[in-house]
This record gives structure tokens, C-alpha cells and sequence, in this order.
């Protein structure tokens, strides 16, 4: 049956419409649907967005919103808001964070090679549109929808969207399982890439977990902590009010210095963590790594839905072993202490292997607007998948495990 599309919801400020007249939905009737692309969630109901995104941090509201309104993601720094949002009888049923963007920075996602190739064909490759959590990699859903049927309709309806703003392409980085059935099934092609995740198997303490390590390789965690508290570090972990602000001020000291140290301006400004501290404190674990009560080091990680996702780090010193330490070791005994089920150690990273962190697939897919360079990314990526599944399996021969 045909599914009737109406263009505005009356609470969004709409700055484009979308034509989906033509569209029919996936398996069945669908009522009728109002698609609109806003700059802001500002119009938004927040408990609407919310029954979509459920538990993960990264995708509530307050974040995403906090990220445009402490200019941290805005067309300024190339992250122009353009959310796709479905209601039905006013009610919020479908939602994407969408961006127009002028670079690939902060993605964790590398298309520069592609990038490259359109410029010199003479093509432009920005803007291109992106669905993502701005400088996160952290796997979540992207298709927020309240049914199967509307996580296809999106999953269709956003190509439509890239078509109407004529962008050189559309990317959705770090979909979920159910996501990624969707996009493929609406003929996005699909890229496989790989991340360091720790599962939680029921452990009964960290000593627990500690068993199930080769001989060699518990040692050697042993022996650097050891190296750790031998220096005079101790270690706080702090979550929603005992988040003072002197504490998220250290913090941010140190991030801003990690990213320097690497050459890097800081994606984040102090204002985003001051509200993220203001209006998600419950959402965050801080590990401080104290001497002489003094700090030395912190890490900041973010909590929910069972998982926590490592997220920032710094210090002050240098103390052999800290980094494992503060961000891996004491997350994981966190925790196994609290019940968590997951531990996302973030981008990249072989070297966490060591600590019991897993190789794990992670996912994102892409539309290209040329079918020539469509065609060619398209070759590219089943070469691409080959090699990271591959590469996953012969990490998987490294493990610590016994």
C-alpha cells in the first residue's frame, strides 16, 4: 500500500522539505508520516526523543543538543545540523542525527582517500551528508525509530534526503546490528572496520577475570600495576555528584594537553563538559589517579543501557603503566564491580589487546551519488572487508586468554 508523506511537524523548525510522495514503505500499510530536516533539537520534545534513543549517552538528547549549543558541533566548525525527524499525529516515530560536513575530521570513520580521488577528478566531495555522533566512535543506533517498519522507512527516506541537498555522498558511521540490516537492505554498501571491546562473563571480582589470562600474560598486568601503585598512585573512581567541578576542570586540563601533545586542537570546549557534567553527571565515571592527594591523571567514560564507553584521557606526569592502568585496567574492574556488560575502549588500538579487550567488527555504511565512484568504492570495499576480517582472525590467534 502506498504510504501517504506529509512534509513539516508543526513543533520543528523545518529548513528544508522533503518530496517522498513517490516512496512506498517496506512490508506493509504505514500511517501517515511528516518528515521534516531541522537545524536544531531545540523544537524537539525531549521525552519523545528519548523513548527513540533509550539508554546510550551519546545519543540523548541533552548531548547531542549540548554539542551545538556550546558551538562544538556547528557549521562553523564544519558540523552543520541537518536532523531528519518522522512524526506521526505529532507524536516523534523516527529521527537521525544528520550533518552537513566540510571536512572528515572527527569521524574515526577515514574517507580521505575518497576525498582525494573525487578532487582530482575535478568533483566535489564536500559537502557530503554524515549520520553520526560528532567525534564519537561509539556504536549505537542511527535509524532511532520506534518499529522495524520505520527503521526501513528511514534507512530509505535519508537517501531521498541526500539526493534533495545534492551531496556528493552519504555516510552512517557505527550503526547497531538492527541498523545495519536496514541500510542494507535499502542498498547502502557496507564497510567493516574493527575496535577493542572487553565482554563481561559473569566475573566474580578482578582476580576473577585475571584467571582466565595466560600465565605470562597475567604477570605482566600484575607486575605493571604494581610499577603504578609502587610510584604512589592511587586511584578515585567518581561518578554523577561526587563530579565536582575543580574535578572536570583538571579534566579538561588534561584532555586539552593530550590533544596538543599530538599535534591536535581539542575537538571539545570546557563549556560541553561543565553541561555534561550539569545535566548527565549520572551518566559519567571518572577515574582519577592521585599522589600526595594530589591529581596526576584522569580518564573520563561514559555510562549506559549496561555498557560504558571509554572515552578521554590525560595526565600530568609520565608513570609507567598509567595510561593501561587509568583508562583499561580500572574501567574493567569498575566494571566487573557494578555489573556492566560491556566496555567499548574506544578507536583503534591493537595494544588493548593485552588488557582482555577483544577484537570486534564494528560497521558503517555509505551512499555515493556518481555511479562510477559508486562503482569503485563499491570494489574497493569488498577487498577492504576481506582484509579486515582476516585481520580480526589472525588477531583472535593473539589473544591472552588461555
Amino acid at each position: 500500500m502506498d504510504t501517504n508523506y506529509r512534509m513539516r511537524p508543526a513543533n520543528a523548525k523545518a529548513v528544508d522539505t522533503l518530496d517522498l510522495a513517490h516512496y512506498h514503505a517496506a512490508g506493509g500499510s504505514v500511517s501517515e508520516a511528516e518528515f521534516s530536516i531541522i537545524e536544531s533539537l531545540e523544537g524537539v520534545d525531549e521525552q519523545q526523543w528519548q523513548a527513540l534513543a533509550g539508554d546510550n549517552p551519546t545519543l540523548a538528547y541533552r548531548f547531542l543538543h549540548t554539542l551545538h549549543t556550546t558551538r562544538c558541533a556547528c557549521p562553523q566548525t564544519g558540523w552543520t545540523p541537518r536532523y531528519l525527524v518522522m512524526y506521526r499525529n505529532g507524536v516523534l516515530h523516527g529521527a537521525m542525527p544528520l550533518y552537513l560536513k566540510h571536512h572528515s575530521r572527527g569521524e574515526y570513520v577515514f574517507d580521505h582517500a575518497w576525498a582525494d580521488a573525487f578532487h582530482r577528478n575535478g568533483i566535489e566531495y564536500y559537502p557530503k551528508l554524515l549520520s553520526a555522533v560528532p567525534f564519537s566512535p561509539v556504536t549505537g543506533s542511527r535509524l532511532l525509530a520506534r518499529s522495524t517498519e520505520d527503521r526501513a522507512l528511514l534507512a530509505r527516506a535519508v537517501l531521498q534526503v541526500a539526493r534533495q541537498l545534492e551531496t556528493s555522498s552519504l555516510h552512517i558511521l557505527f550503526p547497531d546490528e538492527d541498523d545495519r540490516q536496514a541500510l542494507a537492505a535499502a542498498g547502502f554498501m557496507l564497510r567493516e572496520g574493527v575496535q577493542f571491546h572487553w565482554e563481561n562473563q559473569g566475573y566474580a571480582d578482578f582476580d576473577a577475570f585475571l584467571a582466565g589470562f595466560k600465565m605470562d600474560k597475567r604477570k605482566k598486568i600484575r607486575q605493571d600495576r604494581r610499577r603504578v601503585f609502587d610510584a604512589g598512585i592511587t586511584f578515585q573512581h567518581l561518578a554523577g555528584a561526587a563530579i565536582t567541578p575543580e574535578v572536570m576542570a583538571f579534566f579538561y586540563q588534561c584532555y586539552v594537553s593530550t590533544y596538543l601533545a599530538h599535534g591536535n586542537k581539542p575537538y571539545l570546549n570546557l563549556a560541553f563538559f561543565e553541561q555534561l557534567r550539569a545535566q548527565m553527571a549520572e551518566h559519567i565515571m571518572i577515574v582519577l589517579a592521585q599522589r600526595d592527594g594530589q591529581p596526576v591523571a584522569v580518564a573520563l567514560n561514559l555510562v549506559g543501557g549496561g555498557i560504558m564507553y571509554g572515552r578521554y584521557w590525560g595526565t600530568t606526569e609520565f608513570v609507567s603503566g598509567l595510561h593501561f592502568e587509568t583508562c583499561y585496567v580500572q574501567a574493567i574492574e569498575y566494571c566487573i564491580t557494578h555489573g556492566i556488560a560491556r566496555f567499548e575502549g574506544g578507536a583503534q588500538g591493537v595494544h588493548k589487546m593485552s588488557r582482555g579487550l577483544s577484537p570486534t567488527p564494528t560497521w558503517s555504511a555509505h551512499w555515493v551519488a556518481d555511479p562510477r565512484f559508486a562503482a569503485a568504492i563499491g570494489d574497493f570495499l569488498a577487498q577492504e572487508t576481506a582484509a579486515i576480517e582476516q585481520y580480526i582472525d589472525e588477531l583472535a590467534e593473539h589473544a591472552p586468554f588461555k
